[in-house]
C-alpha cells in the first residue's frame, strides 16, 4: 500500500482560547507518535492552500463571504457558540482543503492507495450555510464533491466515526444518493442529530447512533449491522472517512468507551470495502479527538492500518 499524510504548519497558525479542546497541541501529539519507526516509510507531503471556488462545491457564496467576514486582524474572534477565528484560520482552513482535494487526486490518479489528511480546523459540523461545532468549511464533503466533478465518482461513501454526529456532512447530503453518509456517533451528545429515522430522501443518510458508556463491542456490532451492510450494498468507487478520535475512552467531551485498536479494526473493514469496489482508493481527514493521548494512539494505529492494508 503506498499511504500519503497530507500536513502543514499553518494549521498550528489557528488559534483558539486557552482551554479549548481543539487545541494546536493535538497535532502536535499526532507527530510525535509519527516518529515512531513503523511510520518511516509513510510518505509526508506539505497540503497546498486551496482556491476559495472549491469551497462553493458544498457552501453558497454567501457563507464564504460570512467566514471572511468573521476573521480577525488580530486576536480571536468568535464565530458562534464554540467555534473561533484567527488571522491565520481561514488559511488554515482552506490549506484543509486544499490538502483534501490533492489526496483525492492522488488516490484517482494511481499515485497513492490511500492518504490522511492532518489538518485543522475539523469540518464535519459546519452546514450548508453555517459555521459550528469548530468547523468553518465542509471538508469532507467538498472532498466528496471534487471526486465526482474531477474524477467521475459516482458512488461515494463517507463514513463517520467521530463521537459526534457529522449533522454537517448530513445535511449536504441529505438528498443526493449519489453519496452515502454513515456514521456512529454517542446520543444524546452534541450537536442532537443523529437518529436512526433520519435516512435522507433517497434512504442515503445511516445513523448508527450509541449510547453513553458503549464500548467496544456495542461499537463493532453497530458498524457491522449498520455501516458495512449498508456500504456493501452501496458498492462505493470511493471512501471517505470523518476519522474523529473523541469515541476513546479516555476523551473528555463523551463518553463512549473504545480503545485505539477499535479504530484499527474499523480502518480494516473499510479496508475490505474498498478493495472489493473502490479499487483501494480511501481518503481520511482529521476530525475530532481531544485527549492528546487517545488521539495520538488511535489515530497512529488508523494510518497504520491504512499503509498495511
Amino acid at each position: 500500500m503506498t499511504t500519503l499524510l497530507y500536513e502543514n504548519p499553518i494549521f498550528l497558525e489557528h488559534e483558539v482560547p486557552e482551554g479549548h479542546p481543539e487545541r494546536p497541541d493535538r497535532l502536535k501529539a499526532l507527530n510525535l507518535a509519527l516518529e515512531h519507526p513503523n511510520f518511516a516509510d509513510l510518505k509526508r507531503i506539505k497540503a497546498t492552500k486551496a482556491s476559495e471556488d472549491l469551497v462553493l462545491l458544498a457552501h453558497p457564496e454567501e457563507h464564504l463571504r460570512t467566514v471572511k467576514r468573521a476573521i480577525p486582524e488580530e486576536g480571536i474572534a468568535n464565530l458562534e457558540a464554540d467555534t473561533y477565528a484567527s488571522p491565520f484560520s481561514l488559511e488554515a482552513a482552506l490549506t484543509g482543503i486544499g490538502g483534501a482535494v490533492e489526496a483525492v487526486d492522488a488516490v484517482f490518479t494511481g499515485k497513492a492507495d490511500n492518504a490522511f489528511v492532518a489538518a485543522r480546523p475539523p469540518g464535519h459540523h459546519a452546514e450548508k450555510n453555517k459555521a459550528m461545532g469548530f468547523c468553518f468549511f465542509n471538508t469532507v464533503a467538498i472532498a466528496a464533491r471534487h471526486a465526482q466533478v474531477a474524477h467521475g465518482a459516482e458512488r461515494v461513501a463517507i463514513v463517520d466515526w467521530d463521537v459526534h454526529h457529522g449533522n454537517g456532512t448530513q445535511d449536504i447530503f441529505w438528498d443526493d444518493p449519489s453519496v452515502l453518509f454513515c456514521s456512529t456517533h454517542q446520543m444524546p451528545l452534541y450537536p442532537g442529530t443523529g437518529a436512526k429515522d433520519e435516512t435522507g430522501v433517497k434512504g442515503n443518510i445511516v445513523n448508527a447512533p450509541l449510547s453513553p458508556n458503549a464500548g467496544s463491542e456495542h461499537f463493532r456490532e453497530a458498524f457491522r449491522s449498520r455501516v458495512l451492510s449498508a456500504l456493501t450494498n452501496f458498492r462505493p468507487d470511493f471512501i471517505l472517512i470523518s476519522a474523529g478520535f473523541d469515541a476513546h475512552y479516555r476523551d473528555p467531551l463523551a463518553q463512549i468507551n473504545l480503545v485505539a485498536e477499535d479504530f484499527d479494526w474499523a480502518t480494516g473493514r473499510l479496508h475490505e470495502i474498498a478493495d472489493r469496489s473502490a479499487g483501494n482508493r480511501m481518503v481520511s481527514l482529521l476530525e475530532g479527538g481531544y485527549d492528546l493521548q487517545g488521539l495520538a494512539e488511535s489515530a497512529g494505529m488508523h494510518i497504520l492500518r491504512l499503509m498495511r492494508g
